[in-house]
C-alpha cells in the first residue's frame, strides 16, 4: 500500500503556515481530529467521574476509553496517566526506591534522555544506592547489549533504558537487555517517548516492567503515559492523599485527570493506527535526507543500524545555534541543542551545545526534505 502523505498532511492545520517541520522529536504537530476531540470534550457537560449523572458518566467513559485504547496501542496491561513522562518517572523512582538499601545498584545509560537518568540518580543518592553507568559507542552510536548486561549483579534493582535515543535515534535491543536484567530480579524501566511515534509498540515483547511515553510526541496532547502489568502495580505503594482511590491504576494518579487531554489521546492513537506503511515511509525519507546531508559534507552522528527517522548533524565552522537560526529563516524548523539528552551530547564530545536535530514525522514529505537540504547547502 502506498503511503498517502498528501492525505495525511490535509489533517494538519498547522502546516498552512508553510514551515517544513523537522521538530517533531520535541513535539509533533496535531491533526484536526485530535483538536476536535479536545474541543468537544471541553464544551460538553463533564463532571468528576461517577455513575449518577450524565456528566459523571461521560467523564468515566472518557477515562475508560483512553485507558483501553492506550493499552491496546502499546500491547500492555494497565495504563497510568500523568502530567508528563518526567513527572511519572520521578513518581515511580520515589516509589520504587522505598525498598532500596545501601549497596543496591541502579543502572542508567549515557544515551538516555535526562528524564530517564536524573530521577534514578537522585533516588539512588537518597537511598545511598550505587549508580552504574552504561556507555554507548561514540563512533557508531550503538548501545551494545553487553554494555548494560556486564553491569548487572544480584544487587541490581532497576535498569533504566531508552527504546530509542531522542538525540541519535539509536534503538537498543531492549528485549535482550530486559531478559538479562530479569535473571537478576531487576525491574526494567523503558523510556519509549521517542520510540512510540515511529515503531509499532509491543510492551510485552520488549519485556519491559514499566514503559513510558508521551502522546504529544505521537500527534496528541501534552500528557504522560505509563504502562505496566496490573499485578506489578498492585505491589507498589506510592505516596497519595488519604481519601483518594487505592485502586490500580488510580492510586498513582495525583488529582483529577484532564478529561479533554485523554479524549485527545484516544483520537491521536486512532489516527496513528490509520497510518499504514508509516514506518517504511519515514525510513525512506530518512535515507534521502541522510544521503543528501552527507553529499553536502555535513557531519552526521546518527549511525546505528537500527534507529528512528531522526538525524543529528553539525556543520563544520558553524555554531549549532547559528545553523538552527539560519535554517529557521528559510522556513525549515530543525532546532539545535542537547534536547535534554545531556549525558549523550557530552559523551559524543558535543558538550552542552549539542548539534542540529532533524526528525521526520507522518506529515513530512519529500519537498520538506528538499527544502532542508537546500537550506543546508546555503550554509556551506
Amino acid at each position: 500500500m502506498v503511503y498517502d502523505v498528501a492525505a495525511v498532511r490535509a489533517h494538519f492545520p498547522a502546516l498552512r503556515e508553510g514551515a517544513a517541520h523537522f521538530d517533531g522529536p520535541g513535539g509533533a504537530q496535531v491533526p484536526d481530529v485530535v483538536a476536535d476531540a479536545v474541543r468537544e470534550t471541553m464544551i460538553s457537560a463533564v463532571s468528576n467521574r461517577g455513575s449518577v449523572t450524565a456528566s459523571e458518566r461521560r467523564a468515566e467513559e472518557i477515562v475508560r476509553t483512553a485507558r483501553r485504547t492506550m493499552a491496546e496501542f502499546l500491547n500492555a496491561g494497565s495504563i497510568v496517566f500523568g502530567r508528563s513522562m518526567t513527572q511519572l518517572t520521578y513518581d515511580f523512582a520515589r516509589t520504587l526506591s522505598k525498598n532500596w538499601r545501601p549497596g543496591d545498584e541502579i543502572i542508567v545509560t549515557r544515551i538516555d534522555h535526562d528524564a530517564n537518568i536524573r530521577p534514578w540518580v537522585q533516588a539512588a543518592e537518597a537511598a545511598r544506592a550505587t549508580v552504574r553507568w552504561a556507555s554507548f559507542d561514540r563512533t557508531t552510536g550503538e548501545l551494545p547489549v553487553e554494555s548494560v548486561t556486564k553491569l548487572l549483579s544480584d544487587r541490581t534493582r532497576v535498569v533504566a533504558i531508552t527504546a530509542a535515543s531522542n538525540l541519535l535515534g539509536t534503538r537498543p535491543n531492549v528485549a535482550e537487555i530486559a531478559r538479562a536484567a530479569h535473571e537478576m530480579a531487576a525491574f526494567v524501566y523503558v523510556d519509549g517517548v521517542h520510540y512510540t511515534p515511529h515503531v509499532p509498540v509491543d510492551v510485552e515483547a520488549l519485556d519491559a516492567d514499566f514503559f513510558v511515553c508521551s502522546p504529544y510526541k505521537f500527534l496528541g496532547p501534552h500528557l504522560g503515559v505509563l504502562a505496566s502489568a496490573p499485578e506489578l502495580l498492585e505491589t507498589l505503594r506510592p505516596d497519595k492523599l488519604l481519601p483518594s482511590s487505592n485502586a490500580v491504576p488510580e492510586r498513582f494518579e495525583l488529582g483529577t485527570l484532564p478529561y479533554e487531554l485523554l479524549a485527545g489521546t484516544t483520537a491521536a492513537v486512532e489516527f496513528m493506527r490509520s497510518l499504514e506503511g508509516l514506518e517504511e515511509y519515514e525510513l525512506g525519507l530518512r535515507e534521502k535526507m541522510e544521503t543528501g546531508l552527507k553529499e553536502l559534507g555535513v557531519r552526521v552522528y546518527s549511525k546505528a543500524v537500527s534507529r528512528t527517522p531522526t538525524v543529528l548533524f553539525s556543520v563544520d565552522g558553524l555554531d549549532p545555534a547559528e545553523v538552527y537560526r539560519r535554517l529557521g529563516a528559510e522556513g525549515v524548523n530543525a532546532p539545535a541543542g542537547h534536547f535534554y539528552a545531556l549525558e549523550c551530547s557530552r559523551w559524543l564530545g558535543l558538550g552542552d551545545k549539542g548539534a542540529v536535530r532533524a526528525g521526520i514525522g507522518p506529515y513530512t514529505d519529500e519537498s520538506d526534505v528538499d527544502r532542508l537540504l537546500q537550506a543546508v547547502a546555503k550554509l556551506r
